[in-house]
Order: C-alpha cells, then structure tokens, then sequence
C-alpha cells in the first residue's frame, strides 16, 4: 500500500514519515532547549589537576617530610588509646621469636607451613636467604635503619626533589636511604654504586621484592673505583650523595670521583653533599682546598645538621655545587 501524502498549495509533496520525524526531533529539540533554561549555571571545573607525583608516575602525591601536625596526630592517637610504652620483652603472639630464633626456625623447620621436596620449587618464584627475611641487615648502621628516612627529608628537601630527578647514592648500602628515593622518583631515575656484594643482595633480594618497588628499576651497580661509566653517558644529576663513605675512602680516590662527578651534575641548581666530615678537603688546607674544588668546576656552599624524628641523633652534612657550565 502507497503512502498516504499531503500536497501544499504549491504542488510540494511530503509524506507522513517525513512529519513524524520532524515531529519527533521538533520535541527533542525543545526538551533540550528547556531543560537548559530551567538548570543552574554550572561554573566551570575548578579540581585540582593531577601533575608530578601526584600523577602516580613518582611518589603517587607523597609529601616528603611530615609536619608538626602530622607528629601531633599521632601523639593525640596513641593518648586516646591509652597506650604506654612497656618493658623490652618479648610480647605474647602466634609464635614470638627473636630475629635468630626466627632464622634458626626458616634453618629447621622452613615456616610454620610449607612444601617439600621438588613441589617447594614451584611456589617461590624468588627464594630469599633466611638471614635477609629476618632483617638482620637492619642493624649493620651503627644506629636506628629508621635513621634513612631523616636523611631522605633533609636531602630530598634541599634540592626540591621532583619524581622527574636524578639521583645518584655513592654507597648506597642496603638501601636504608635509598628506599625512601625509589619509591618517590619515576622508574630508572635513582643510581647507586655500592663495593659491598653481601649489601647489594638485600638490597636486590629483599628490601625492592618486599618493599613492592622492583618496577622503579634503580641501577645499583657494584663497584669501588669510583666507576660512574656504567649509568651511562649523558646524565645529568639533581642530586649526588655520599653518606658516611667518605671517610672510610683515600683522599686521591675521593678527589677522583668529584673530579668525574663534577661534569655529570647540574650545574648552579645540582648538589653534592657529603656527611660526617670532608677531611679529604680539609688536610689540603682552606685556600688549596678551594683551589682544587674550582679546578674541577665546584664550589663548597656550606654545613648543615638535621635532627632525627624518632631518636636523639642529628647528622652533619656538608654541602657542594657545580659553579660551571
């Protein structure tokens, strides 16, 4: 059956389903109309954008030092709980143990629950030595392993640290410090030369497994002549540290690495700081001393300390810059 059709005093022919659709985007149209005129103006979008480590590529938004506020939180935390500090003893738990009783356990028994035989290689993808599990690396410092969070705050608060940075730890250890490093920088972007092989096997084996952090991909490079070749040619550095290593080193093998260090920092803006002391600067003399740091493109800027959160410690760190394009 032919459609039925009006015709217009001019001849023009338009069927019904020409007038029922413009019928229908007639109404459609008006709906959108007043529905536009009856809602409030919407102001436009003032949300905070998400840039730098707040964009997850560094530190997820992770402030680096904490505040008085966030110390008197938790101050008011543990009041309201009324929690006191008790005796040093062991508490009551599963299975208390200290840590060589505990390894003495992983020695003899493996766990509280585990496979045996070929089946127990089929479940750990990535079997760390027992001396590690129990962290007895964390007392090789001399002092608290929290100590490397107070020198990460001071340090990453000197040079404004920014995920996109470069750092680089000569002696970076068990990553007591360099943790705190990792975690915020993008991957790649923290290096480490480190001579100890026994510090170089926690670091890989434990602490960036359990710590959740092998994706930043650190470059930990084992060495001890003062090799930087190995991170590659190019690179520049915000940041450049050595903590309580250069004391223990010569003096001509320190002037060695400042003298391939200078080159490889940026200038004005990048810091080198050394902690403890710079007898290696200091039994030249002041003004040979200058003269020597000039040559090779630095500048001493200054001495500073920064106290410990969580024990009665401060650190003495001295503070260097590259004074030359």
């Amino acid at each position: 059956m032919a459609p039925t059709s009006h015709s217009s005093p001019k001849g023009v022919v338009v069927t019904v389903p020409v007038l029922v659709l413009c019928a229908a985007a007639a109404a459609v149209f008006l709906f959108f109309l007043l529905s536009s005129l009856s809602s409030p103006s919407i102001p436009a979008c003032s949300c905070p954008t998400t840039t730098g480590a707040a964009a997850g590529g560094g530190g997820g938004g992770e402030r680096i030092r904490r505040t008085a506020e966030d110390v008197e939180w938790v101050k008011s935390e543990i009041e309201a709980n009324g929690l006191h500090m008790q005796d040093n003893v062991l508490r009551k738990g599963i299975n208390p143990r200290t840590r060589a009783q505990q390894l003495q356990d992983l020695i003899q028994f493996k766990g509280i629950s585990h496979y045996e035989g070929e089946e127990a290689n089929n479940h750990t993808a990535f079997p760390c030595p027992g001396e590690l599990l129990v962290e007895e690396h964390h007392s090789n410092y001399g002092e608290p392993w929290a100590g490397g969070r107070d020198v990460y705050e001071f340090l990453a608060e000197s040079v404004h640290l920014a995920p996109e940075s470069r750092v680089l730890e000569i002696g970076c250890g068990t990553l007591r410090v360099g943790l705190h490093f990792i975690r915020y920088l993008i991957p790649e972007h923290f290096h480490c030369l480190e001579r100890d092989e026994l510090s170089l096997m926690a670091a890989y084996r434990y602490e960036l497994p359990s710590q959740g952090l092998l994706h930043k991909r650190p470059k930990i490079v084992r060495g001890a002549d003062m090799d930087f070749s190995k991170f590659g040619s190019g690179i520049m550095y915000d940041l450049i540290y050595a903590s309580a290593v250069f004391l223990h080193m010569p003096d001509n093998l320190v002037w060695v690495g400042l003298e391939r260090l200078g080159g490889k920092l940026k200038p004005l803006e990048g810091r080198i700081f050394v902690s403890h002391n710079i007898k290696f600067c200091s039994r030249l003399g002041g003004e040979e001393c200058k003269k020597r740091l000039n040559s090779l493109g630095l500048e001493y800027v200054g001495k500073h300390t920064h106290d410990s959160l969580l024990f009665n410690h401060y650190e003495i760190w001295f503070e260097f810059r590259r004074s030359k394009v």
